[in-house]
């Protein structure tokens, strides 16, 4: 970058920058988050705080504000996620401490039998990482997975593989998880579109994927092993010290429910008059639909809950509660300087140098390209640093400086969103914490876990896409 580049960056002008600056940008501030996280071990946050700092400094705009728009951008962020990750934690804790989760366990096992057990461990993983982390989800179904194996004699690696693939489709597909949920912010797409969109594309995706990992247990034979440190196995619960069905799904329904009726509800009142019973039901429903005040009363059912059948006490609910938000305020302050950095990014003006960089400005990007682009985009950053949700930010705030309008586009922003999320799923090896919780709990070794989890994982991105890809093109929501 020359005299002249530099000089126009200092004089704080608005004006569209040299033609190869904005790349230059983004490779610095990839470079950054990367840099920081893979070689300095640095934390997430500062990493991703570090490199908008930077891109904001390096990008065209008022000199005095290069600092303070960061700042701001991170609030702004902040203040659409930061409650929702918070009650969502709260959410994920009472369903584990009031016996729900297990609950909702039985409740698969009891429809698929044993016979099928793998089905039921892929459902529960699958509808329980929708509130819940995928670590705690692992830890909360591998007893399970065990004591199966040792009653129906099943193959214990399609057992956790069965229940670990169902698990990570929906911790990368469907809010509130942080980074599907920062997706559909950064992107524009509506929290209802996504989570309704990202239901289609992850169903069906998990029912190949059950398909493959019956075929790569049947080729790859692990014994269950000992538990590391001689820790006992635990003891599941009785029925009747778990809260009933109906109370146990509702912490997880009910968000999902109010979000997507809101959805719908405004869509079809759309063009009607403003006295209409339509207008009138969509602005309840916008009320109750909107993500916070959904997770919210979610999350007061959740506590009711736990309250009813574990009786914790006031100290020990508030203690449980000052835990959720402990984890919850690491999580909100990462997504929120990801967000600060896609904001940065288009301040970068990356958009329009990668559109002159693809179709030479004559067009915008469109159709299938966009798709491809925001998936191996996710899985190189996923692949490069360990995070999947790191990943899905940084993809995000490069492909929100792309989008053109739907009629160009051709299909939903959600297909993007989603494309991206699959892609954040794939390459998942040794510097993911994913991996280890698999291989460590799961009790198998480094090169067993590269040999089944690390090739399922992936195929279930690929598999993913082609959903993806699919959907866009029947179903383009335009």
């Amino acid at each position: 970058m020359g005299a002249d580049s530099f000089a126009v960056l200092a004089a704080g002008t608005s004006d569209p920058v040299g033609p190869g600056i904005p790349l230059i940008i983004l490779a610095v501030g990839i470079v950054i988050v990367i840099g920081m996280i893979v070689v300095l071990r640095a934390n997430a946050f500062l990493a991703l705080i570090v490199a908008a700092m930077v891109v904001s400094l390096m990008s065209p705009g008022p000199v005095g504000e290069r600092v303070s728009r960061v700042a701001t951008a991170f609030g702004i962020t902040a203040g659409k996620i930061g409650v929702v990750i918070a009650l969502a934690a709260i959410i994920g804790d009472c369903l584990i401490a009031s016996g729900a989760a297990d609950r909702v366990v039985r409740m698969f096992v009891g429809l698929f039998g044993q016979k099928r057990c793998e089905v039921s461990l892929m459902a529960s993983g699958f509808v329980l990482s929708v509130p819940v982390f995928f670590d705690t989800v692992f830890y909360l179904l591998l007893p399970l997975a065990r004591s199966m194996h040792r009653q129906t004699r099943k193959s214990y690696l399609l057992l956790i593989l069965a229940m670990g693939a169902g698990a990570s489709i929906t911790h990368s597909m469907v809010p509130p998880t942080p980074g599907p949920l920062i997706i559909a912010e950064t992107l524009g797409v509506n929290l209802g579109v996504m989570i309704g969109i990202g239901l289609l594309c992850s169903l069906p995706t998990a029912f190949v994927v059950l398909l493959l990992v019956r075929a790569v247990a049947a080729r790859i034979e692990i014994p269950m092993r000992a538990l590391d440190g001689g820790r006992a196995e635990s003891e599941p619960l009785p029925d009747e010290r778990l809260p009933g069905l109906f109370m146990s799904l509702l912490p997880i329904v009910l968000p999902v429910l109010l979000i997507t009726t809101d959805t719908v509800v405004s869509s079809l009142a759309k063009g009607t008059e403003a006295d209409s019973p339509l207008k009138t039901a969509a602005g309840w429903t916008a009320l109750l639909g909107n993500p916070n005040l959904a997770m919210m009363l979610s999350a007061a059912v959740a506590l009711h809950v736990l309250w009813h059948h574990r009786k914790p006490g006031r100290e020990g609910l508030a203690k449980m509660i000052e835990t959720s938000l402990m984890s919850a305020g690491v999580i909100i302050l990462i997504t929120s300087a990801g967000g600060a950095f896609g904001l940065m990014l288009k301040e970068a003006q990356i958009g329009a140098a990668i559109r002159d960089l693809s179709v030479g400005g004559a067009t915008p990007l469109g159709g299938l390209k966009l798709l491809l682009m925001g998936f191996f985009v996710a899985f190189l950053i996923k692949f490069a640093q360990g995070s999947s949700t790191i990943s899905m930010m940084t993809t995000s705030a490069m492909m929100a400086t792309l989008i053109p309008p739907a009629d160009v586009l051709g299909y939903h922003p959600v297909y993007i969103a989603c494309a991206i999320g699959f892609g954040a799923q794939c390459g998942n090896w040794m510097n993911d914490s994913g991996f280890w919780v698999f291989a460590k709990m799961g009790g198998l070794t480094e090169i067993e876990t590269l040999k089944t989890w690390t090739v399922t994982v992936s195929s279930t991105a690929l598999i993913g896409l082609v959903f993806v890809i699919l959907f866009a093109t029947i179903l383009p929501l335009t």
